[in-house]
């Protein structure tokens, strides 16, 4: 159970990419978000598998991940995640979805990374301060 509540919003993902490719009308927007989907993917999944065992739902301090992507980015998750979720939006040519994603986006993954910066430093203090200095968002 604990498995599929991870991997949920690449599941969620992968359905709406299924909207995209039989309702979206077929349009030089359409190409530009399935572009931006087919190149952020790979990177969104990437991510998930080199955080590993540390990634969680809630922010919680387990291991300080500093390789691979995130040796450049702190939340590539949220990073690729959400330029792929931009072009599914962007792909179906919905407004209101497109501006509710945006809001969602902005504000509830800004918080949550906001969250889990509050607890890496708790828990790793000053490994985690030289971190982020290295690293973008």
């Amino acid at each position: 159970m604990r498995r599929a509540i991870v991997w949920l919003d690449v599941v969620a993902f992968v359905i709406v990419w299924g909207l995209v490719f039989r309702h979206g009308p077929r349009t030089s927007i359409w190409i530009c978000g399935l572009g931006l989907g087919v190149l952020s993917f790979p990177f969104w999944i990437v991510a998930r598998l080199q955080l590993g065992r540390s990634f969680t739902v809630r922010a919680e301090a387990r291991h300080l991940v500093t390789r691979g992507l995130y040796a450049r980015l702190r939340h590539p998750i949220y990073i690729f995640g959400g330029l792929a979720y931009l072009g599914a939006f962007l792909a179906l040519h919905n407004r209101g979805m497109l501006v509710a994603y945006l809001v969602f986006s902005v504000l509830v993954q800004g918080m949550r990374a906001r969250r889990e910066t509050q607890v890496l430093e708790a828990a790793f203090g000053q490994a985690y301060r030289d971190y982020r200095v290295r690293t973008w968002f």
